[in-house]
Parts: structure tokens; C-alpha cells; sequence
């Protein structure tokens, strides 16, 4: 005899909206379809094709924005999924309170360090990076860059590793001399 997946607390497509709902209250950036998939299949319940339709649904009726491929709670699916919240077993909430606690950490550096490009009406392009921290802002810089392609690396290499641009430009402000009088 195989293993059987317990049955799960979630039992229809509206309990998969309400989940829906109550973890994009909670999470504290938008999030992709895959991310939002992962936080909402914890639940032997959770049926994926149900899922996605309920996912389409919150969109359609306006519960749930999706911009850039980003999924965001509305001030009206904030609203609604607080009433319904409680139709979530405990134990189930407190299941997704620590994976959002743990996607949140993540989400938190990743968006520590924001970059974009540009256009230059001078010709060429601009990158613009940003690293921020708990307490604000670290580092705006904005560079002038030939090629889309070029721009499109340093963007690559901010993100990969923005502390390390951060710790060079400290170097290099660091070791200029004082101007004497």
C-alpha cells in the first residue's frame, strides 16, 4: 500500500481563495505566480488546478492585482480575506505565518538592492542602482553606460552581489586624501 496524502484543511475553491487572500495580506512585496504557488500548495487540500483558477478569479473580480508578472493584494481583497480569515484552521495559519515568515526574509533582501536602466537621450543608457537597509537608503548611484548590453551586465552584478559595489565605493571614498589648506 503507498503513502496517502492526509486530507488537508482546504476543501474547495473558495477555501483556496480565502488562503490566497490571508497570504497576500501578509507577505510584504508582490510576488511571482511560482512564489505564490509555494506558499499556497501547504495544504494536502490544495488541488493546483483549482489553484489556478482561484488565482484568476481574486484577478478577475479585482481582489488581486497582477502587475509585471507580480501578484498584490487589493485594498479590497485585504478587506474581504480579513472577514473570511478565520475560516482557516489554526494550524494551518500558523503553518502559513512561518513559510511567510521565511519567504519575507527573502523578499526583503532581494529588494534591498534595486536596479534599472534607463534610456539617455544623449544616446547610450543609465543604470541606476539602489541599496537600502532596514533603516532607509545606503547607496543611489546612477551610471552612464554605452551599450544596453553593458548596463544589462553591471544590473546582473549589483543584484548578484550589491554589497560588494556598496564596500568599492566606500573603499573609494575612504582612501582620498583630505584637501590641505
Amino acid at each position: 500500500m503507498g503513502f496517502v496524502m492526509p486530507p488537508g484543511f482546504i476543501h474547495d475553491k473558495m477555501d483556496i481563495k480565502i488562503l490566497v487572500l490571508y497570504l497576500l495580506d501578509r507577505v510584504e512585496y508582490p510576488i511571482d505566480f511560482s512564489q505564490l504557488t509555494d506558499l499556497s500548495l501547504c495544504d494536502g487540500g490544495v488541488d493546483y488546478f483549482e489553484f489556478v483558477q482561484a488565482v484568476s478569479g481574486l484577478v478577475e473580480t479585482g481582489h488581486v492585482r497582477l502587475e509585471n508578472q507580480q501578484y498584490a493584494i487589493t485594498d479590497k481583497g485585504r478587506r474581504d480575506g480579513r472577514i473570511t480569515q478565520d475560516q482557516l484552521a489554526f494550524s494551518l495559519r500558523r503553518k502559513c505565518d512561518g513559510n511567510l515568515e521565511r519567504m519575507n526574509a527573502r523578499l526583503r533582501l532581494e529588494n534591498q538592492a534595486r536596479a534599472e536602466i534607463l534610456p539617455r537621450a544623449e544616446g547610450g543608457v543609465a543604470l541606476r542602482a539602489n541599496l537600502e537597509d532596514s533603516r532607509g537608503g545606503l547607496m543611489a548611484l546612477e551610471m552612464y553606460c554605452p551599450t544596453q548590453k553593458q548596463a544589462e551586465d553591471m544590473v546582473a552584478a549589483f543584484r548578484r552581489d550589491p554589497h560588494r559595489i556598496y564596500r568599492a565605493v566606500l573603499a573609494a571614498f575612504s582612501t582620498q586624501e583630505e584637501p590641505h589648506d
